[in-house]
């Protein structure tokens, strides 16, 4: 295993990123062999206890293989923001150098990664009297009709929104209610004002050289899943009293198929099909943020020697 130098603390934050099913953890265990890694994982649903199965967790032998962070540190009744995460990433960032290691962020949720390289825009906190309030009116009028007031009040923001977006739909509105300001103004003025500090960030991005294979490892994964529990999982989930479908820990991928067949609104092979499409979905927004960046190491993750080349994009980035 090699070791650090002594300008370590100066080095470049290297970023493994890919959509799901990509092969991530492979990559990453076959690195901390190589050098004295932590992982600091980026992704908004192994942050929960108990969701183990449905999020492709490591297992504990992988976890015993290298140090990792940000697994199983919420209740999946408590919420997390991009803004939780930059937090935590930037103070075990720091912890991991201290110790004389290498940090490694890997994960898919790419919101996480733009909060951290990019910064974080000037936006009010969330208010949770106000979206109780938004989430009533949505009940009685639709989301379509919230929608249609947010054009009135930021055309810019609704106009990049689905009628039916409830999530983004409630948080414009709600910035524009504690602000008095369009959302779009205010990132813009944000990002007007951000330096250039995420060059710090490299970023290796997995990505499939052919999308129908990536769609059959997908699909191969969550079969995998539903064989080794996921449903039974979901079930000791929804038995209970204090998680709901509105949560963002059920809102997940896979959770949410599942829960709503548990609920007797879809039969199993039905769920199955919506989770594997929903997966599908999400490894295509994916794919579609690794694609606009422009400053990024591509490795054709469905390439035998993907894990290789992995290994030589590191290698370069930390000057070795």
């Amino acid at each position: 295993m090699s070791s650090l130098s002594p300008s370590s603390a100066g080095q470049p934050v290297i970023c493994l990123a890919g959509p799901t099913a990509a092969g991530k953890s492979a990559s990453t265990l076959a690195l901390a062999e190589r050098w004295p890694l932590e992982i600091v994982n980026v992704d908004s649903a192994t942050i929960y206890r108990g969701m183990d199965i449905g999020t492709a967790k490591p297992s504990p032998a992988e976890q015993a293989r290298v140090p990792q962070h940000l697994l199983d540190i919420l209740d999946p009744v408590q919420s997390y923001s991009a803004a939780d995460f930059v937090a935590d990433a930037r103070r075990l960032i720091g912890e991991i150098r201290a110790r004389g290691r290498i940090p490694l962020l890997a994960g898919g949720t790419m919101m996480y990664y733009k909060a951290l390289r990019d910064g974080l825009d000037d936006l009010p906190q969330a208010n949770p009297a106000l979206r109780a309030e938004l989430e009533a009116r949505a009940a009685v009028q639709g989301w379509p009709a919230l929608h249609a007031e947010l054009a009135l009040l930021d055309p810019a923001t609704a106009a990049r929104l689905a009628p039916n977006d409830s999530q983004r739909i409630q948080r414009a509105l709600e910035i524009c209610r504690l602000s008095g300001q369009p959302m779009s103004a205010l990132l813009l003025r944000s990002q007007r004002q951000r330096d250039d500090s995420g060059r710090q960030y490299l970023t290796i991005s997995l990505e499939p050289s052919d999308r129908a294979a990536l769609h059959a490892r997908i699909e191969q994964r969550f079969d995998a899943m539903l064989a080794n529990g996921f449903l039974d999982e979901v079930r000791g989930l929804r038995a209970r009293a204090d998680l709901h479908p509105g949560l963002p820990s059920v809102r997940c991928v896979g959770y949410r198929q599942m829960w709503a067949h548990l609920d007797g609104e879809t039969d199993l092979a039905t769920a199955r099909e919506q989770g594997i499409a929903a997966t599908r979905q999400l490894a295509k927004r994916q794919i579609t943020w690794l694609r606009a960046q422009p400053e990024r190491v591509i490795v054709d993750c469905l390439a035998a020697d993907a894990v290789a080349q992995t290994i030589d994009a590191v290698a370069v980035m930390l000057g070795e």
